[in-house]
């Protein structure tokens, strides 16, 4: 058929509208792309998407949320990277900056960051830090920073306790700028002004008094007690002062201080420095890892038989260790003759009563109030375990579940023959016959 030159324009007319079309069909597709997402999870187990429960919780964010990832290792962030991208996917204002922590040690120091790295979630004036990040931390996390329920901690003062806010060595006050910091506000009474226990009280702090209570004041305390109150007890190997609170609680504290051989291990020479590195079951010490460092500990004996409180050991020395009775000087040695006591030696309780179904009591007793001093809560893992003891007593501990995604098992299961007939095929045969192949096609052109 002839093309004349009428037929050839209309070819081309057909060809710049068809072009045309394909254009604008893509140009809409890739605008309907940003406007409308889809995504569909082919993998057995979901492990792809997230779980009802953390989709709730997303739509109740009406603020940006902001995540600093303080990790140096590239696959562990492409891990984390790969588990934020699904939340990004739901909620676009969540942004993510990875830090290495080696180039920017100050930033390192300034939220204790571990040689393990941390992930710091920041939402609206509140932030948490989480050293081990998976579907279930991460939502938990963002459910606790979205929470406005106002928490108090409240700090008996007047007998030369501890304080929240001060600055000596001794006192508190970096403790008390990190519970601020994740919302948690702290308050100090006097209950010779005050002659009762607020009733905003989340929990109720004893830092260790240097005097003794008077006789009205500890009454206050036992009736706070009775009442189902929560309480966080800090005593000290010497400290006399809280013997009857401690009494109530079932708590005996065993004559003098733990020493800890082990200690020196860490480039540490007082041996009254006793760390922990191992830790109990608990909802406290659920996923800590860190080292912790507590300068002058008491060992602490739970009798309760005749008790209504249920306890569990939270923190113990190692089996190095002993009750140290005499004095610390010189080289020291485990008196198994007299009342020293050789370890592992229990030296903080949590407590737990029942009050209704839907109501617990909750109380920490540890052997020692100096590992949240100002001196002494930047070491390793201090910080982070204060704040999780604290976490538990305001009970805000009671976690959405989210169950992990099990993959199911895929692995290949290959008798000895066949892993031998494989690895015999591969590194003779198959190299053989590609060999053959080629010594044949070789010697066909060689004859043309």
């Amino acid at each position: 058929m002839k093309i004349n030159r009428h037929i050839h324009q209309t070819l081309r007319l057909k060809n710049l509208l068809t072009t045309a079309l394909l254009l604008a069909l893509l140009i809409v597709c890739a605008w309907l792309s940003r406007q409308y997402s889809a995504h569909i999870d082919l993998s057995a187990d979901a492990s792809n998407t997230l779980s009802q429960a953390s989709v709730k919780v997303l739509n109740q964010l009406q603020q940006p949320v902001h995540i600093k990832a303080y990790i140096q290792e590239p696959t562990l962030r492409r891990q984390i990277s790969r588990l934020l991208s699904r939340y990004q996917f739901l909620k676009d204002d969540i942004d993510v900056e990875f830090i290495d922590p080696t180039a920017s040690p100050e930033l390192a120091r300034k939220h204790n960051i571990g040689p393990q790295g941390a992930v710091i979630v920041e939402y609206q004036d509140r932030s948490e830090k989480v050293t081990y990040l998976d579907e279930a931390s991460l939502t938990n996390t963002l459910l606790q920073l979205a929470s406005n329920q106002e928490r108090w901690l409240t700090f008996l003062g007047g007998h030369g306790e501890r304080s929240p806010s001060g600055q000596a060595n001794f006192d508190l006050g970096l403790f008390g700028a990190a519970l601020k910091k994740r919302g948690i506000h702290a308050q100090s009474i006097n209950l010779a002004q005050l002659p009762s226990i607020p009733d905003n009280s989340s929990v109720l702090v004893l830092a260790g008094p240097a005097v003794a209570l008077l006789p009205g004041e500890l009454e206050v305390v036992s009736n706070y007690l009775d009442a189902g109150g929560n309480l966080l007890l800090m005593t000290d190997p010497d400290n006399l002062w809280l013997q009857v609170i401690e009494r109530q609680l079932a708590i005996e504290k065993l004559p003098g201080k733990i020493v800890d051989t082990r200690s020196s291990l860490y480039g540490i020479d007082d041996p009254t420095f006793v760390l922990a590195s191992e830790y109990p079951y608990h909802p406290v010490t659920q996923n800590f890892q860190n080292i912790t460092v507590f300068p002058l500990t008491a060992a602490l004996r739970f009798d309760g038989e005749d008790n209504e409180y249920q306890a569990e050991a939270l923190l113990s020395s190692a089996r190095a260790s002993w009750t140290e009775i005499g004095e610390i000087a010189g080289k020291i040695r485990f008196d198994a003759d007299g009342e020293e006591r050789e370890g592992p030696l229990d030296f903080a309780f949590a407590l737990t009563r029942q009050l209704t179904p839907d109501k617990q009591q909750r109380i920490i007793v540890i052997g020692d109030g100096d590992f949240l001093s100002n001196a002494y809560l930047n070491n390793v893992g201090n910080l982070e375990l204060g704040l999780r003891m604290v976490n538990w007593l305001c009970e805000n501990d009671r976690f959405i579940d989210i169950p992990s995604k099990a993959t199911p098992g895929r692995s290949l299961q290959l008798s000895t023959l066949s892993i031998g007939i494989i690895s015999f095929g591969f590194l003779l045969i198959l190299p053989g016959v590609f060999l053959l192949a080629g010594l044949i096609i070789w010697r066909r052109r060689k004859k043309r």
